[in-house]
């Protein structure tokens, strides 16, 4: 166990941190143009997955299904 005057030093250390962060993660957006800004969602959403996925894995969880049976579009 760090003794408390350490601890109390490390856990300064730590927000101070945090607060940089978030200062220099507000100004890289504010920074951001509109093209950028599309450029990286559209890299993000044309990712492809790291791992292949298994077959067996379902396609839904199933929740289309119950809205399409509450609206009374499909019969049970």
């Amino acid at each position: 166990m760090l003794p408390e005057t350490l601890q109390q030093r490390w856990m300064a250390q730590w927000r101070a941190a945090g607060a940089a962060l978030r200062a220099q993660r507000a100004s890289e957006l504010a920074a951001l143009s509109n093209e950028q800004a599309l450029a990286a969602a559209d890299a993000l959403l044309s990712m492809d997955l790291a791992a292949t996925l298994p077959e067996a894995r379902p396609a839904s969880s199933g929740l289309v299904r119950q809205q399409a049976l509450f609206h009374g579009w499909v019969e049970p």
